[in-house]
């Protein structure tokens, strides 16, 4: 028969999701994972993976129960099917096999190559009773950037731009000009903290002088990327003071040092595929796209995102660089950051 999940299955899986999420911007490239383990209706032990590198969601969880002889009795909720291999760290499902548990619910089931349904093929062959796909869309969305990774081939692509009430990006000939307010200045630097990487092109690069860092938000750095075609930038912008991981798209050759490295791409036509085809070797899984209306036009144009967020201000131009248009397709959801308006956007599949 399929299987029913009870309300306090969906409460624990919801209650694991949310520890996954602690995870964000420091368990990547891995996906984020959480696990609860109850013993008759009662939570006995509870973890994530906090770290890239460091111990699995499950194994932390268990390290957490004070009563180890329950867990032949238990079950335990988890976001993601565990492991089944040898990579930072020994397989999870090995680990759940080992301590007798009697029962694993997951979220999702893991679409890397190297788990693929093994973790859980190892556990229902040692006798554990496996169920799938218990708030199967809500674990997707959590782990969105992961099974984009794995699945397209290609990093998750966020957009991301201010604009007028008039609809400009900024003032003629792409004066730099203060649009958003104090808190969605702060909520940029939050999301900074949650995506991999950051993407500016030539003229944000040379106009704006960005840092591109998260020091109005606890986190890490993302990894800085720039477009400089011809190695036209200044070598005095922040942009290659050496202070995070830096990488510079170009067409030209130039030897990388204080952080920067710069990788040389054939004059073509297919631009930001070979991007994204180079972050997704690098192993780079997310990117927050902060450029200009070049960047962003070309990456609307070519279906290359997946996720737009755009802050609307109550400031009027009158003129000046236009912003992208959306219009309300796909509209997810709509805030308000002060006197700031936010629309997130998501793709549609085959958009």
């Amino acid at each position: 028969m399929p299987f029913t999940a009870s309300e306090f299955d969906l409460l624990m899986m919801r209650r694991a999701l949310d520890l996954a999420r602690l995870g964000t911007g420091y368990a990547r490239p891995n996906p984020l994972v959480g696990c609860v383990i109850t013993h008759e209706g009662r939570v006995i032990g509870e973890g994530w993976h906090r770290q890239y590198g460091g111990p699995h969601a499950e194994v932390n969880a268990i390290n957490s129960v004070t009563e180890p002889e329950l867990l032949p009795r238990s079950r335990v909720y988890v976001t993601l099917e565990p492991c089944a291999h040898h990579g930072q760290t020994p397989p999870c499902a090995d680990l759940l096999i080992e301590k007798q548990v009697a029962d694993v619910i997951i979220c999702n089931l893991d679409p890397n190559p190297l788990v693929a349904g093994r973790g859980l093929q190892r556990l229902r062959d040692a006798g554990i009773t496996v169920e799938t796909g218990v708030l199967e869309a809500e674990g997707r969305w959590l782990n969105r950037r992961f099974f984009t990774f794995q699945e397209q081939q290609r990093p998750y692509v966020v957009l991301k731009w201010a604009e007028t009430a008039d609809g400009y990006l900024a003032g003629p000939y792409f004066q730099p000009v203060p649009i958003s307010g104090e808190l969605a200045r702060v909520a940029v630097h939050q999301w900074r903290a949650e995506e991999h990487a950051i993407l500016v092109g030539t003229r944000t690069a040379l106009h704006d002088n960005p840092r591109l860092n998260v020091r109005e938000w606890p986190g890490q750095n993302p990894v800085r990327l720039v477009i400089d075609k011809n190695l036209s930038l200044p070598p005095t912008h922040y942009l290659f003071d050496g202070s995070q991981p830096t990488l510079v798209f170009t067409y030209r050759e130039r030897a990388g040092k204080h952080n920067v490295e710069y990788v040389t791409l054939p004059e073509a036509d297919d631009l930001f595929p070979r991007i994204l085809r180079h972050l997704h070797e690098q192993k780079v899984q997310s990117v927050l796209v902060e450029g200009g209306p070049t960047v962003l036009n070309s990456l609307l144009r070519d279906g290359l995102w997946d996720e737009a967020r755009v802050i609307r201000a109550p400031k009027v131009l009158g003129g000046g660089v236009p912003a992208p248009t959306l219009g309300l397709t796909g509209l997810q959801e709509q805030f308000r950051l002060g006197e700031d308006e936010v629309f997130i956007y998501k793709r549609a599949i085959g958009a």
